[in-house]
């Protein structure tokens, strides 16, 4: 007997079972619109220098257009320069037979006197209130980057105190610490305060998608895991959506800030609600807390007989086989400790590394597309409902591994093609763009899945959390690629290309899942994979 089967004899998916999942993954939607809300609140809006004082008696009735020719050149796009101004007055610009004092171009500085931005698609954001443009525009990534470090200390931290203090108390802090930390962001007097409080978001994103999937699944029986861990994932895809129409609605950084953390203290508020997780209670030695769990879930799903059967040592007869394998709890080394599962951990981490790191290189990158942010985050986002989809008909029917290397491998070839149009085909451009992503969320929906099922239970969870870890890294390393761009324009794209493409090729080494038991105990995948890995699905 298992657990799976303890919870169909309670009712299976049951009144409770969907109630719980709907209320854990509301959240999921805006903790997805927090990893990309810097497309907004940092979005770079048309700016050029502040135009210094000019006396009157010198310009006459000159417009605004004509004053602005006066002290900012252009650039080769025949539109305002953003970062530099004239030293003094450039009269010839104005009338062709006027001459400047010396004859010549006068030459141009730095701008003086700050920057005047175009207000008219963003009110306001950090980069117009705290002027991160010029010289410092490098700060727009520091401050997304150290968001990504946020995320990978919270899955460390967050997910080692789950196992130590329990699934749900760890996701109710980390949604309050949304709300605080969030809501404090919209407040923020000065960009490094705006760091820090988004590092704290950045940790609680990760609390709460970690305890988030382990509490769907935990409770949710066998036959309905694929779904509700789609279920999941689509509801971060929603979110992606919804972002651009609240930004568009909101145009101000404070207010859409506001906005997507003040849900959370409503989260907070009902997840007294939720059920910690029964197999949690039994291994950290709480039986009768677990009795008193699945009691509660039996009566909501009009299984009462069949909870008040229950005891403490039928549960445990349930629960043994995960009982004998907490005896001996997987640590990092064994993910490197024998053969089999040293070559598997390589591959699955170069394949999260590049995913995630070619995923935000692209995401985040919205601007440098020539269109409109809000409709190329609308698309961006769409685009992951057919590829999701797409990419686990693949894994059924072609096998874990063709859908993985492939996915990769197309990504990587999307955003390696863009390099090839230029840049006045921005409709083009963006439908490579577009599909380079949707490639890199199905090789998300692949990776997943796969990892659970190349490791065994032993250690799949230190599996899944060495390859969230590289993810990660993925995602703080990619911003920062970027700003090699200021030097070499076409540096950042021939890594975000190159890296998807040579991580699909290294997917090949890993064995084939599909149609095929998940394995218990690293002896297990010793004894077997060797003789099949290359046997194909």
């Amino acid at each position: 007997m298992t657990f799976a089967s303890l919870l169909e004899q309670l009712g299976g998916l049951g009144l409770f079972q969907r109630l719980h999942i709907l209320a854990l993954v509301a959240p999921i939607l805006l903790t997805a619109s927090h990893n990309l809300l810097q497309n907004f609140s940092a979005a770079v809006p048309p700016h050029h220098c502040r135009l210094p004082p000019v006396p009157l008696g010198q310009t006459g009735n000159l417009s605004s257009e004509r004053l602005l020719r006066l002290w900012v050149p252009l650039d080769e796009g025949h539109q305002p320069e953003r970062c530099r101004q004239f030293s003094r007055p450039h009269w010839q610009i104005l009338e062709p037979n006027a001459t400047s004092p010396n004859g010549s171009v006068p030459a141009t500085e730095p701008c003086r006197d700050g920057w005047t931005y175009d207000r008219s698609e963003f009110e306001a954001t950090i980069v117009t209130e705290w002027d991160l443009v010029c010289d410092s525009w490098k700060l727009t990534q520091m401050a997304q980057s150290i968001y990504m470090a946020g995320v990978l200390v919270g899955a460390m931290a967050f997910g080692s105190l789950a196992d130590r203090f329990g699934r749900k108390a760890l996701l109710s802090w980390s949604y309050l610490q949304l709300g605080a930390a969030g809501t404090a962001t919209a407040f923020s007097p000065n960009f490094s305060t705006y760091c820090a409080l988004r590092f704290l978001v950045g940790m609680a994103v990760s609390g709460i998608i970690l305890n988030c999937m382990s509490l769907v699944l935990e409770w949710s029986p066998t036959r309905t895991r694929t779904m509700t861990g789609t279920l999941v994932s689509y509801s971060a895809t929603l979110g992606q959506i919804l972002l651009p129409g609240l930004a568009y609605a909101l145009p101000n950084w404070r207010w859409l800030q506001l906005t997507l953390s003040m849900p959370f203290f409503a989260f907070f508020g009902y997840s007294w609600w939720f059920a910690e997780s029964a197999r949690w209670l039994v291994l950290a030695g709480r039986p009768e807390q677990a009795i008193q769990v699945l009691k509660r879930v039996a009566r909501i799903n009009g299984r009462r007989a069949e909870g008040d059967s229950l005891s403490i040592e039928v549960l445990k007869s349930h629960l043994q086989k995960e009982l004998d394998l907490a005896q001996a709890p997987g640590t990092p080394w064994d993910l490197i400790q024998t053969p089999t599962i040293r070559r598997i951990s390589k591959c699955l981490a170069a394949v999260w590394f590049a995913t995630s790191f070619a995923y935000y290189g692209v995401a985040m990158d919205l601007q440098g597309f020539g269109l409109r942010v809000h409709m190329l985050q609308l698309l961006f986002g769409m685009v992951d409902i057919p590829a999701k989809l797409l990419s686990t008909l693949a894994m059924s029917r072609a096998g874990r591994r063709v859908a993985q290397v492939t996915a990769l491998v197309l990504a990587g070839l999307g955003i390696l093609a863009n390099l090839l149009v230029p840049t006045e085909l921005a409709a083009l451009r963006t439908t490579l763009a577009v599909l380079g992503k949707g490639c890199l969320a199905a090789s998300f929906n692949c990776v997943y899945l796969y990892t659970g099922e190349l490791y065994p239970t032993a250690i799949r969870q230190t599996g899944l959390g060495g390859g969230s870890t590289m993810a990660r890294v993925g995602g703080i390393v990619a911003p920062l690629v970027k700003l090699t761009g200021e030097q070499m324009p076409l540096v950042p794209p021939i890594i975000y290309g190159s890296i998807p493409v040579l991580s699909g090729l290294v997917a090949l080494g890993l064995p084939e899942t599909r149609n095929r038991p998940l394995k218990d105990t690293v002896e297990e995948v010793e004894n077997r994979f060797p003789q099949q890995q290359d046997t194909g699905p």
